[in-house]
């Protein structure tokens, strides 16, 4: 795989996902992807959400491998998109490529073959919907999760949608309307995450969980996944459009680029740098 992208974006090729920053690699029965974005604390361009589905649907097509790790490098998972847009991989403007069908998170509630996220440090945004959406999330003990996209200017339905099956209205709420950032402990006990070990037993603990998970009967196992999914239900995708496309969006990516307090913020509330 090349280890940097020198024409331009170019699809995905075999293990090549399609961008420079995640990493696919095969150990034995498992395919391993890396979000490998440190000079950007791993935020993620549209190519790279769209190489993860990508990924999930490369393992699902291989004989070869049973079952898919995501992971991050350093201390970062993944926080959520790329606003900023720096990326050398970047496809078009961010709100409008993410209105395609680019994100992985239904493709991986619905993969057929196991998919565990090895979450390594700062989990919030799209990152945290990507554990989410994983069978099965092990956290480092350092990992930290928050649900920014209301600072942004975003109505995410999706995780509205799926925070209250999860964790219930109540938590919903204060992990949304607040933004407040969550420990791993404290995500193991409102039963976000599977479970929680030592940073640096983090990806052993997670290649076996992979590896049990592996070993369950296929077809009785996506029979569970479906009912599960079933159970999370939909978002509102035409509402969380339209809100992707409004002013409050744009304004919160402004101000995210410009690292101050969107403009909806009062003057007494604003803060130094991002919120």
């Amino acid at each position: 795989m090349p280890e940097t992208l020198n024409d331009g974006p170019r699809p995905p090729d075999g293990d090549w996902l399609g961008t420079p920053y995640l990493r696919f690699e095969r150990e034995g029965p498992f395919a391993i992807c890396t979000l490998d974005r440190p000079q950007a604390r791993n935020a993620m361009t549209p190519a790279m959400y769209f190489g993860i589905r990508y990924a999930v649907s490369r393992v699902n097509a291989d004989p070869d491998l049973a079952g898919l790790l995501i992971t991050g490098t350093g201390d970062v998972f993944a926080p959520g998109g790329d606003l900023g847009q720096g990326g050398e991989d970047n496809w078009m403007d961010f709100a409008s490529t993410l209105g395609m069908d680019v994100t992985p998170f239904d493709v991986l509630r619905k993969s057929a073959k196991p998919v565990v996220a090895a979450v390594n440090g700062l989990c919030q945004g799209g990152g945290l919907q990507i554990a989410l959406c994983s069978d099965l999330a092990v956290v480092s003990d350092r990992a930290t999760f928050r649900v920014p996209e209301l600072y942004r200017g975003i109505a995410d339905t999706y995780y509205s949608q799926i925070l209250a099956r999860l964790v219930g209205p109540v938590r919903t709420r204060d992990l949304m309307l607040t933004g407040r950032t969550l420990s791993a402990a404290e995500a193991l006990d409102w039963g976000m995450v599977s479970r929680v070990v030592p940073h640096e037993g983090l990806l052993d603990a997670a290649r076996e969980l992979l590896a049990q998970c592996c070993r369950t009967a296929p077809g009785a196992r996506g029979l569970i996944k479906a009912s599960l999914d079933n159970y999370l239900g939909l978002f509102d995708r035409i509402g969380m459009q339209s809100s992707l496309e409004g002013p409050e969006a744009r304004e919160g990516f402004v101000a995210f680029k410009e690292k101050r307090s969107p403009a909806w913020v009062h003057p007494d509330l604003q803060v130094d740098g991002r919120l």
